[in-house]
């Protein structure tokens, strides 16, 4: 199939690009490179992608290329941080709705009109804020209050565009909830453009796995936690979600349905930092952590209920979290060898 995929150079579609392509399936990628700049990927130069530098809120070209593809990845937004929730309250919801109906008017037309035959919602499990079932499973966005923050509601927001535009449109869908996604980058930033930072730094600063692993290796002690640190996550190797939506793009049963994609098992922030400390550190070193003010939207508890894309889909993540952290600890210190990234303690 070909694919056309919105916020092309972002974290997700880094993983998800080269998964459709290992596959066999064409690729046209579309971004502004507002986020991360000029970047270069390994997929870059492979004969089944193509890389269109645009704005998504740009109708007509969405419409134009989405015409001639069989699937639209809808993964280009601003994103929402747990210190970002609050500072980019308002911009989270207009931008973010700016490009849903954007991208959501270029699918319906392309269906309509060309050969688009269904789109792919990258949501989140913020929809999940106000949910009181854990873990927490598909559905219970629809039977819990509201998402509190506008992130929240904005993603929760996107679902109700897809489920409208099949309503109305009959345009199928496909909606995939991601845990905290976590890999390395093999990104670069390309050097003439004046200012920028390098791809690697940005995209460490905005997860929380490399931002724990930067400060730790920069000698922050106590380390520095939102809350108690007792608000429980999930993780998932980026590898593995970019194996789990591909799979879901290309089977029939998951037209129009909604999938967590993640591990079964949830843990605190203060035990993922202590066991990050520990693979650092080594098991003698104390483990000191002090808690800052708790970030408003941070949720108590982040956990899916996975059971539903392994019946649906036969998807189940393979990586452990430890892999996961072995893999990160090597590359934060590659790129930190390299001058790509700073260890330092948090301001």
């Amino acid at each position: 199939m070909r694919v056309l995929a919105t916020g092309a150079a972002g974290f997700i579609c880094s993983y998800l690009i080269p998964e459709l392509l290992a596959a066999g399936h064409e690729v046209i990628g579309v971004d502004d490179l507002s986020r991360y700049g000029r970047t270069t990927h390994a997929h870059d130069r492979h004969p089944k992608y193509r890389f269109v530098a645009g704005n998504v809120c740009d109708t007509e070209l969405l419409r134009d290329l989405a015409e001639d593809c069989d699937q639209l990845v809808a993964a280009a937004g601003v994103v929402g941080r747990m210190h970002s929730l609050s500072e980019l309250a308002y911009d989270l919801l207009a931008e973010n709705e700016r490009i849903n109906a954007s991208t959501f008017d270029a699918a319906i037309d392309a269906c309509l009109d060309g050969r688009l035959q269904r789109i792919v919602v990258v949501s989140s499990g913020m929809v999940y804020e106000s949910a009181t079932v854990f873990p927490t499973p598909e559905g219970a966005e629809r039977k819990s209050p509201p998402p509190i923050s506008t992130y929240g509601f904005q993603k929760l927001a996107a679902e109700y565009f897809a489920r409208g535009a099949w309503e109305q449109y009959r345009l199928p869908f496909t909606i995939i909830r991601p845990s905290s996604p976590v890999g390395r980058s093999d990104r670069h930033t390309l050097h003439g453009l004046p200012g920028d930072a390098p791809a690697a730094s940005k995209l460490a600063t905005n997860h929380a796995v490399p931002d724990l692993v930067i400060r730790i290796l920069g000698g922050e002690d106590p380390v520095r936690l939102s809350g108690e640190g007792t608000q429980m996550r999930n993780y998932i190797a980026a590898r593995d979600l970019a194996r789990g939506m591909r799979m879901a793009m290309e089977l029939p049963e998951a037209v129009n349905e909604d999938f967590n994609l993640g591990t079964s098992k949830g843990i605190s922030i203060v035990e993922l930092t202590e066991r990050i400390w520990r693979k650092i550190h080594g098991p003698e070193r104390p483990f000191n952590y002090a808690s800052d003010t708790d970030y408003r939207y941070d949720v108590p508890n982040r956990v899916p209920d996975v059971r539903k894309a392994k019946a649906v889909l036969g998807f189940e993540a393979r990586t452990t979290l430890d892999q996961m952290l072995d893999e990160i600890i090597a590359w934060v210190r590659e790129e930190i060898a390299s001058g790509e990234l700073t260890a330092a303690t948090r301001a």
